[in-house]
């Protein structure tokens, strides 16, 4: 969006400097950051890291890969040892991250998103509810009075990165309001999956441990009382948090969420506050310049684009920072780690009737692939009838399938949540993650079906056109300068980035 924003504007006057290679480096580059920022990459990686993990598992790199995984790291600072093994750094220190970035997802759509008004989030919370409750009662309907019971909240979440990575492979073929009603449905079933984490999958709790994760807690909270926008400030309380939490027994991976709500949302300027102050600043600057100044070596000039940087910052919200600072790397990085170190199960839990067939896989399957599909349009339909909501934009109740079944690709959350219900439990454990992995690809595809076959109204073909015209105007060829170093005029601007 905001390369798309900066096209439109073209340097028409004054010098635009490139390094030798920068032209080429660029045409090398952009296919890959178009790649890095289209919806569907992410989900893309995260299937091969899945897939990556299966044939590891089921290659003779099996021992190494275990071996790898529990490979102890430790820190050290004098007498004191912190030390986890390499998958429990994965699953409390890496997923912390992620939800660090569910809590500011979380944060940002209560606020000012699709969850900020009551009458547009009615239905996207009801589903999100129905989603939930309907998959946990038939998965504890298959496991009743069993030492598997536990694990009731495996098929109660939806990973977010596959279902919205499935939908846009399908393009312009779904309204945007559908796709929105996903994403908001997929934050409140965040929501009760990080409930369920803190309330019921939470151990013996060190009461001291606890009371110092409380006072972090109010140290962060009075950072922002002080209008602290620092945002290492409240990661290095975070850090902190983290570390109490684990040693209380509460998940540390809360301490994430924590964290993300601490973190102020609202920017110090509003839009007013900062065009006043550009337009100050852009006047100063051009009464200090003078021809042949340059900005490295002018003490005024250089002090007056630090001031604006700083202006820019302050019109955005530390939490609008964080979050877009957050996406790529936890996307690229944090969950196919996640997928590469706890999808690896050995293919005969697939292929022998009786690893299938059991009460714990059947309850999973049944519960994300039923129990979402059920539980989503049931309390979708119940809200419409009700007058509670409305159906999204230009969406049929086709749609409101494809996503109730889009809901049930559990993976990443499926998989966190498992590892908590049956840690030390091998064999449920391998149950539940084969069961989440053929949940996931059948609710995959079936969704993608759904939504594939569903009717395309004139009114959305029309949208869809209107989109891919702005889309044109934005990133459409503009001239480039032809003399490096050159004047820039309005015909010959210099090279966009």
């Amino acid at each position: 969006m905001a390369k798309s924003v900066l096209n439109k504007f073209k340097i028409r006057k004054g010098k635009v400097f490139e390094a030798p290679l920068e032209e080429a480096f660029g045409r090398l580059v952009t296919p890959f950051e178009e790649f890095i920022h289209r919806q569907s990459s992410s989900g893309i990686l995260l299937m091969l890291s899945a897939l990556a993990a299966l044939i590891i598992a089921n290659s003779p790199l099996e021992d190494a890969y275990k071996h790898l995984l529990h490979m102890p790291i430790s820190l050290n600072a004098g007498d004191w040892e912190f030390s986890l093994s390499l998958h429990h750094w994965i699953n409390d220190g890496l997923m912390a991250i992620f939800f660090f970035l569910v809590g500011l997802e979380l944060k940002r759509e209560f606020m000012v998103g699709e969850l900020s008004d009551l009458r547009q989030a009615v239905l996207p919370v009801m589903a999100a509810i129905g989603g939930m409750v309907v998959p946990a009662l038939i998965y504890a309907a298959f496991n009743a009075g069993g030492e598997a019971e536990r694990g009731w909240g495996i098929p109660m979440a939806t990973d977010i990165a596959f279902a919205v990575g499935c939908i846009a492979l399908l393009g312009n073929r779904v309204p945007r309001a559908v796709v929105t009603f996903l994403v908001a449905l997929a934050i409140v079933d965040d929501l009760g999956a990080i409930l369920v984490i803190a309330i019921w999958y939470t151990e013996q709790v060190n009461v001291a441990a606890l009371i110092a994760a409380g006072c972090l807690i109010v140290i962060m909270w009075l950072l922002k009382a002080a209008g602290v926008r620092n945002s290492p400030a409240y990661v290095f309380v975070g850090i902190l948090l983290w570390y109490e939490f684990y040693l209380a027994g509460v998940h540390a991976t809360i301490a994430g969420v924590i964290t993300a709500m601490a973190l102020p949302a609202k920017p110090k300027y509003d839009p007013v506050a900062f065009s006043t102050f550009v337009k100050d600043i852009i006047r100063s600057f051009d009464r200090c310049f003078r021809p042949g100044d340059k900005i490295i070596a002018n003490d005024a000039l250089r002090a007056r684009v630090m001031a604006l940087g700083n202006g820019v910052n302050l019109a955005q919200s530390p939490l609008q920072r964080m979050e877009t600072r957050l996406h790529i790397p936890v996307g690229f990085l944090v969950i196919p780690i996640f997928a590469l170190a706890n999808a690896g199960i050995p293919f005969d839990s697939f292929t022998s009737s009786a690893a299938v067939f059991n009460p714990v896989t059947l309850g999973v399957i049944a519960g994300l692939v039923f129990g979402k599909l059920i539980g989503i349009v049931g309390a979708t339909w119940i809200g419409w009838k009700l007058g509670l909501g409305k159906l999204p934009k230009l969406a049929s109740f086709q749609h409101i399938v494809g996503v109730a079944l889009l809901g049930g690709i559990g993976f990443t959350m499926s998989i966190f949540i498992s590892e908590l219900a049956f840690s030390g439990e091998g064999d449920l454990l391998i149950q539940a993650k084969a069961g989440i992995l053929i949940a996931s690809v059948i609710a995959g595809i079936a969704g993608f079906l759904v939504l594939r076959a569903a009717p395309v109204s004139e009114e959305f073909d029309a949208q869809a056109d209107d989109e891919d015209v702005e889309q044109g105007e934005d990133s459409g060829d503009q001239p480039e300068s032809t003399e490096k170093g050159g004047n820039a005029t309005q015909e010959n601007p210099g090279r966009q980035s």
